[in-house]
């Protein structure tokens, strides 16, 4: 009978356990920046719980899965398509083309950042607020400007 016990709350323990979140990486996800980004994502985001992951340099939150992080994407070029919006001093460029779910790409920072945001679920300026301290780790190397003042 005292084995049954620990067992028990074995079986217990394990079925409170949220399933991990398979993510694809990013191409530079082995970018030694990308793991001082990961090393302090946050446990929590507007509420939602951290998620293990199995990919590198990876991050999610809620059950089901609401905010989704890559860092090691592609850094993105100058565009005029897509709205810029800083967060505590971090440049986003937001992509609403797949709304509710909004994507964030770190702008002016290499390696880039990419935050996927169920709307429906999370805010997305609460999200990125979150992820300010562990996305400021990256160096800065531009910064969004003003259409009117790009020229």
């Amino acid at each position: 009978m005292r084995l049954l016990l620990p067992l028990g709350a074995l079986v217990l323990l394990l079925a409170g356990c949220a399933p991990t979140v398979a993510l694809e990486p990013a191409a530079d996800a082995a970018d030694p920046l990308c793991a001082e980004v990961s090393v302090r994502l946050p446990d929590s985001v507007d509420d939602l719980t951290a998620r293990e992951t199995n990919a590198q340099a990876t991050g999610a939150w809620g059950e089901p899965t609401a905010v989704i992080v890559r860092c090691g994407v592609p850094s993105p070029a100058p565009t005029a398509e897509l709205p810029c919006v800083t967060v505590e001093g971090i440049d986003w460029l937001r992509d609403d083309t797949d709304a509710p779910d909004y994507v964030f790409t770190s702008y002016g920072r290499e390696p880039a950042v990419e935050v996927i945001v169920d709307s429906e679920v999370a805010s997305g300026l609460d999200v990125l607020t979150a992820l300010a301290p562990a996305v400021g780790r990256l160096p800065a190397s531009g910064e969004c400007v003003a259409l009117e003042d790009a020229g």
